[in-house]
């Protein structure tokens, strides 16, 4: 019988090395074995790079996976097979980091871009829209309805000055001089006028 230490390690069913030469031949139950000796080491290295507990359960998973697809490329170091699976789970855990950095702006770039008025444009539309409405109440009767005919609604002056039973040169007069009138009694208010 062999001295324990004229053993060859390969044969050592609790050295790394044996358990991995046990792997190579098919050894599901040899694998098992590493997995549970290493997978604690494993996680909490994937740990240190993703952060995140579930993140490091799947690197863990996916290292271990890796390495039961590639026996025959692991090294032993210092009659272990650890250090080749901490290189191998930290790989894998930057490897998921930058997925997760594409896919994120992956999804920026496809979030629908709301292009409403923001909560500043409401409040600066709201402050200008009271403003207009004060000035606009202020101006005579003839010119109020100027001003909803011609600068707020739609209407030509030909259409106001028939609408009023007024000239045509009339209606561009005094829409002209409430125009004038309203930017100055907005700008005295500090407000910029839309409708200019």
């Amino acid at each position: 019988m062999a001295h324990p230490a004229e053993r060859a390690p390969t044969d050592d069913p609790v050295d790394d090395a044996g358990l991995l030469a046990r792997a190579r031949r098919g050894d599901t139950v040899a694998f098992a074995a590493l997995f549970d000796r290493h997978v604690s080491a494993v996680y909490w290295r994937a740990h240190q790079v993703v952060g995140d507990p579930d993140e490091a359960e799947d690197v863990t998973q996916d290292t271990f996976v890796t390495a039961w697809r590639r026996l025959d490329d692991i090294t032993i170091v210092d009659r272990s097979v650890l250090p080749w699976l901490m290189v191998t789970a930290r790989f894998t855990a930057l490897n998921a980091g930058r997925r997760r950095a594409r896919r994120r702006a992956v999804s920026l770039e496809h979030e629908p871009v709301d292009t409403g008025p923001s909560p500043t444009d409401r409040a600066d539309a709201a402050a200008v829209a009271a403003a207009i409405e004060a000035a606009v109440a202020r101006l005579s009767p003839v010119d109020r309805r100027l001003f909803d005919l011609c600068v707020d609604g739609d209407r030509t002056y030909e259409q106001a000055a028939a609408e009023l039973g007024v000239t045509h040169g009339a209606v561009r007069n005094r829409v002209s001089r409430l125009r004038t009138r309203l930017r100055g009694d907005l700008r005295e208010e500090g407000v910029r006028d839309d409708h200019d």
